[in-house]
């Protein structure tokens, strides 16, 4: 499974991040009220973000999110942690633009991911903080389920409690078929 592919559709499209895109993404999360809800609720600041942003390159999962129409940058998503053994994935550190948020957005972006996930894998996790009611909400949104509680270390920062989520490919199929 290439965990970094390109990935299109009429809207939106999701592009391997890369090191020059920074300052463009930087820009989107900056604002503080992106990370409100987000257990890392300071990486709105540059350096917090730097190291953030760090540990997306160093994923080799990390996109970064296009509006076709504007050519702008509306936030990032990645794969990470694919297990073929397990037959899983997790996909997550996804943030938005203020401005992007209850329109459909997040919805198109997970399902064109979820889509190519599910050509691979059997099932998706989802780590999602254990405050950010908004995430939890999308993601149940989406079929997915609360199946676990874990205490997850972001690259560089200490761990911190998330909900693991879970989507199963037969889930995903019947209720999403094209």
């Amino acid at each position: 499974m290439n965990i970094q592919p390109v990935l299109e559709t009429e809207k939106v499209a999701l592009y391997p991040l890369q090191q020059a895109d920074f300052e463009a993404l930087y820009s989107v999360a900056s604002d503080p009220e992106i990370w409100a809800q987000h257990p890392n609720k300071d990486r709105w600041k540059k350096d917090v973000f730097q190291n953030f942003f760090e540990g997306a390159m160093q994923s080799k999962g990390a996109f970064k999110i296009i509006d076709k129409a504007s050519s702008e940058i509306l936030g990032s998503s990645r794969f990470y942690d694919y297990d073929e053994q397990d037959s899983s994935i997790l996909i997550g550190y996804t943030f938005y633009a203020v401005k992007c948020w209850g329109t459909g957005i997040n919805h198109a972006v997970k399902s064109l991911i979820l889509d190519y996930a599910f050509q691979f894998v059997s099932k998706v996790y989802f780590h999602i903080g254990a405050s950010n009611i908004r995430s939890q909400i999308a993601v149940s949104r989406l079929g997915a389920r609360k199946v676990a509680e874990q205490e997850v270390s972001y690259y560089g920062e200490a761990p911190k409690l998330n909900f693991v989520y879970e989507i199963k490919k037969a889930d995903w199929l019947e209720c999403h078929v094209n």
